[in-house]
């Protein structure tokens, strides 16, 4: 069993993410809650020194939010993006140059994004960064292209979806992937003056909701979406909109995918069902990003069927919960993840780099 080290917070935590840190694990992180009467943004202090096995994390600032907070990312070391059940955006400064008065300062926002019919504001329900662009979606199949240079949308495709838009991700710098209640899945081209999708696919349980997507760090064309009854399902883009990997995973909807950014055998899930698992994959040494890079889609476990589901190990991070695990993040060999217990979990030395 894993080094696991929990905090408890008092409210119920919808997102978490580190700050990132480019050489070292990063020594702050950031929460979001939800189901409160007032929710908060807060930003934490975690002493990441492998020996100090008795850290405990201290909360630095705390801000409120009008709504549920439904997703952070973050642009850059130093500024994150938020979403809100209010459909609005807002973006803050995180400065921790000066510890003792380190500070989350707001610094834009986009208000009203997401809105129904009459004006009746609709949660922005979640967002992806690439560089300084950022793309949102929300309850009313908008989508939104904003970018940190300017306060105006760039870009707004008012009927992208006539469902609920659960999920989103970037592909890369001109292409965006949407996840929708139903379990359709689209592709846009950002760089079309209309901007409409590319390709259409589905999740292979028809009805079934796309809760989350992401995409292989180092092959973009392999993309991973969670399901509303747990299962794990693969594409790849470059051959087919039919899944070629479906994995019965979690009980209970799929949460949270993140794969490790410098060792992307390493997937890490959380879920409804209070479970959070490290997916470790198998066969080739693909420790190196650049052997990665150079991987045949033949060749990885994500993508070979039946074969793949000897070359996967999967392993729980700790035991199961009775509440749902609603966000993690991976930096080095560190683990964060935030549940509807109103505590935040610290899961050390994985096994990411052994």
């Amino acid at each position: 069993m894993d080094d696991v080290q929990a905090v408890f917070v008092g409210e119920k935590i919808n997102k978490v993410r580190w700050k990132p840190e480019a050489l070292s694990c990063s020594s702050y992180f950031v929460t979001g809650s939800w189901d409160e009467q007032i929710c908060h943004l807060a930003l934490w202090s975690y002493a990441s020194d492998e020996d100090d096995s008795y850290s405990i994390p201290a909360k630095l600032r705390t801000i409120p939010n009008c709504g549920d907070i439904t997703e952070i990312k973050f642009v850059n070391s130093s500024t994150c993006v938020v979403a809100t059940s209010g459909g609005s955006v807002r973006c803050f400064r995180v400065d921790v140059r000066y510890p003792q008065s380190a500070d989350l300062r707001e610094v834009t926002s986009w208000e009203k994004l997401h809105f129904l019919p009459y004006g009746t504001r609709c949660s922005c329900t979640s967002l992806s960064c690439f560089e300084e662009d950022i793309v949102t979606v929300g309850e009313d199949g908008k989508l939104n292209l904003l970018t940190l240079r300017q306060q105006k949308p760039v870009h707004v495709v008012d009927e992208a979806d006539s469902s609920t838009l659960r999920c989103v991700c970037f592909l890369k710098h001109s292409e965006i992937l949407t996840g929708n209640l139903r379990g359709i899945l689209k592709i846009w081209d950002l760089k079309s003056s209309t901007v409409r999708p590319t390709m259409s696919f589905t999740m292979p349980h028809e009805q079934v909701s796309a809760s989350c997507v992401v995409h292989h760090p180092t092959q973009r064309h392999l993309v991973l979406a969670g399901g509303e009854e747990g299962a794990l399902v693969v594409w790849d883009l470059r051959h087919s909109i039919y899944p070629i990997t479906v994995l019965n995973a979690h009980s209970s909807s799929i949460k949270d995918l993140e794969f490790h950014p410098d060792r992307p055998e390493h997937l890490f899930s959380c879920s409804a069902d209070g479970g959070i698992w490290h997916w470790k994959t198998e066969g080739s040494r693909v420790s190196q990003l650049t052997k990665m890079t150079d991987m045949t889609a033949e060749e990885s476990p994500w993508v070979s069927g039946a074969v793949a589901k000897q070359r996967i190990q999967i392993y729980a991070l700790m035991p199961q919960l009775h509440k749902p695990i609603n966000s993690l993040d991976v930096s080095k060999a560190n683990v964060i993840f935030g549940c509807d217990n109103e505590a935040v979990y610290i899961c050390k030395n994985t096994s990411v780099y052994q």
